[in-house]
């Protein structure tokens, strides 16, 4: 049986994340106001179907996604980029990757007692970040 990720979750901590934003060419600006962010996530997990909506002060994101299926991702406002992204369960891991122009994007979601983790990936950098349930 899959994680339960359900659940609204506020981030408390942040690594590496400027590295990833220049790995996939975010302009500076962007990134520096990304870089001050403190997003949250709100997650709906009902079988194979998950939203996962990550909300700032700055911009919203929301991916509505089913597990196993392949669909065409719009990144308009991240990096400007569509991908072909793919989500699986890998263990009690939920992984993404995406296939584009940028070389071994993806990322990981994973949950450790009342944390929720998040492992970004692009071009060989790795970002982790760290949510708490609320």
């Amino acid at each position: 049986m899959p994680t339960d990720l359900n659940g609204y979750w506020k981030m408390m901590s942040s690594d590496n994340f400027e590295e990833y934003m220049k790995a996939l060419d975010v302009n500076v600006a962007i990134r520096k106001i990304a870089n001050l962010l403190k997003p949250d996530k709100e997650i709906v997990h009902d079988g194979d179907h998950i939203i996962i909506k990550t909300l700032s002060t700055f911009k919203n994101y929301n991916m509505d996604f089913h597990v196993g299926k392949e669909f065409e991702e719009d990144l308009s406002g991240v990096d400007d980029r569509k991908c072909m992204t793919t989500i699986t369960w890998e263990g009690d891991k939920l992984v993404c990757v995406q296939k584009g122009e940028i070389e071994g994007r993806g990322w990981t979601h994973w949950v450790d007692g009342d944390e929720l983790h998040l492992e970004l990936r692009a071009a060989g950098t790795v970002s982790h970040q760290v949510f708490k349930k609320s």
